[in-house]
């Protein structure tokens, strides 16, 4: 098992990962997990939605495509305008 140096740094804690253990970017999701802190890589696209959902079914992409006429509502014209 691999371990990691934790330090101050001004009044913040922080860990020095392993060279393997590094991430992309600037920033992680934590959250801790009993008495264990995970730290997360956040995913700069949508592929995350897709592993998690599935595919979308092509009926609901029609329906979502599709738009219904506008209301007539001469009552409200005033109001926002």
């Amino acid at each position: 098992m691999d371990t990691a140096k934790v330090f101050w740094s001004g009044r913040s804690q922080a860990v020095r990962l392993p060279k393997e253990f590094r991430f992309e970017g600037n920033e992680v999701r934590i959250r801790r997990h009993g008495a264990g802190v995970i730290l997360e890589p956040i995913p700069q696209d949508w592929a995350w939605l897709d592993a998690l959902a599935g595919q979308i079914d092509a009926d609901f992409v029609k329906a979502i495509e599709e738009q219904p006429a506008p209301q007539e509502r001469p009552g409200l014209d005033g109001l926002f305008r």
